[in-house]
């Protein structure tokens, strides 16, 4: 058998780009490595905050964004990620950068879940914060026009504290039924919802308690991921 080398690091074939936060990173985050039964590889994107990526979705850190998927890129991984589902707004940004697949946000999904549940049933959204989630952010995925409902967590105690606000300790009990209660208040009001979709990538250790909760499918970026994992795993770059 002969092998080529040409790289430092093998074996991590997905790639995330990660906000510059502090804030506690549970197993099912994406920023817990010990989510995922495979390698993954980090990059920080220094300076990209929770304020500057959700609440001002400021177009001067596409290029640290882009710098960031070339480094991640040159080190051997064949897909890249990230960790905040409103970077959707730079999706294309990040796409045309690299030679590998990017898929930047959870929120990638919405087309696949609406045609897996129908015209006749709506898709779920839950977001870190309904009020900064615009047209702009489905628009930069190719979600637009899906008939959906969002729901954001801003309104709750932990949650935006932690998430939104850096708050480097988490109850992470008080998260969970946050979830939920947001989760049963959406489907209560629209009990037409076939699946929900998790737009932020600190929701996914809470899928579970929330899919028990209202008895719905739920979709979010380690589902994405794991999915694209099985799509690439036997590539080689």
């Amino acid at each position: 058998m002969i092998v080529t080398g040409g790289k430092n690091v093998y074996g991590e074939s997905i790639g995330i780009l990660m906000l510059d936060t502090k804030f506690p990173r549970i197993p099912g985050d994406i920023g817990n490595a010990l989510t995922f039964p495979f390698p993954v590889r980090y990059r920080k994107v220094t300076g990209a905050t929770p304020v500057r990526v959700v609440k001002e979705a400021d177009p001067a850190l596409i290029e640290p964004f882009i710098e960031a998927a070339k480094e991640l890129e040159r080190e051997g991984v064949c897909a890249i990620t990230t960790s905040c589902g409103f970077l959707a707004i730079f999706h294309k940004y990040l796409a045309e950068a690299v030679d590998v697949p990017v898929y930047s946000s959870s929120l990638l999904q919405l087309p696949m879940v609406a045609a897996m549940i129908g015209p006749d049933k709506k898709v779920g959204v839950m977001t870190a914060s309904k009020p900064n989630l615009t047209p702009l952010h489905f628009k930069g995925v190719g979600a637009e026009g899906i008939n959906m409902v969002i729901y954001g967590m801003e309104g709750e105690e932990e949650f935006p504290k932690v998430f939104l606000e850096g708050k480097e300790e988490m109850d992470v009990a008080k998260v969970e039924a946050e979830m939920v209660k947001v989760a049963r208040t959406m489907i209560e009001e629209n009990p037409d919802i076939g699946a929900i979709v998790f737009e932020c990538t600190n929701m996914p250790p809470f899928r579970k308690a929330v899919q028990k909760s209202v008895n719905r499918p739920v979709f979010d970026i380690v589902t994405l991921t794991n999915y694209v994992y099985d799509s690439i795993k036997y590539c080689v770059k």
